[in-house]
């Protein structure tokens, strides 16, 4: 029973993306932290659907025809994107996409994945917004960091930006305008 109120404690003192987490304590109440990102003074924006689940994938093409040829999905054609140092596959699910990432250059940030994980995985999930440039100024001030300090455009020809793993529960979150 301590233990569980003082999980619920610390829970409750969270800060970033996850303070309105509520833990469930003995008697079936649950604790939330008093001030809820909702009660933050900031701008208004906000979460709209998720795009893509992006996944690196040491081979291609190899990646590209699992989805296509055993999974039934409908597959891309592979897009380099220099500019990011990636080469892309968009995989149509219909309620969302898979992104297959494949480095491209030598200055990729997916080599470096791959390299700590030679088979490949979930590199990042990306949620759509309605207001890309009011967010990342209310997330600034939330201390929520970014890898990046402004938006770029990203591989669907829209303004992006990666929020930082440790500020999002050890997930990289890539926000896109909707």
């Amino acid at each position: 029973m301590k233990h569980i109120v003082k999980a619920a404690v610390l829970a409750a003192s969270a800060t970033g993306l996850f303070s309105r987490v509520q833990i469930p304590v003995a008697g079936g109440r649950s604790f939330s932290k008093s001030q809820s990102l909702d009660q933050m003074s900031g701008p208004v924006w906000n979460l709209g659907r998720l795009n893509h689940v992006a996944i690196a994938v040491p081979d291609l093409g190899k990646a590209s025809s699992f989805y296509r040829d055993v999974l039934g999905a409908q597959v891309s054609e592979a897009v380099p994107l220099p500019e990011h140092g990636v080469s892309v596959v968009f995989v149509d699910l219909g309620n969302t996409k898979l992104e297959l990432l494949h480095p491209l250059g030598s200055d990729s940030p997916i080599s470096g994945f791959l390299q700590k994980k030679k088979a490949g995985g979930m590199h990042h999930l990306c949620i759509e917004v309605d207001d890309i440039d009011t967010a990342v100024k209310d997330l600034k001030k939330k201390k929520i960091h970014s890898l990046t300090d402004e938006t770029k455009i990203g591989a669907h020809g829209k303004p992006v930006i990666f929020l930082h793993p440790k500020d999002c529960g050890g997930v990289l979150v890539e926000l896109e305008q909707a």
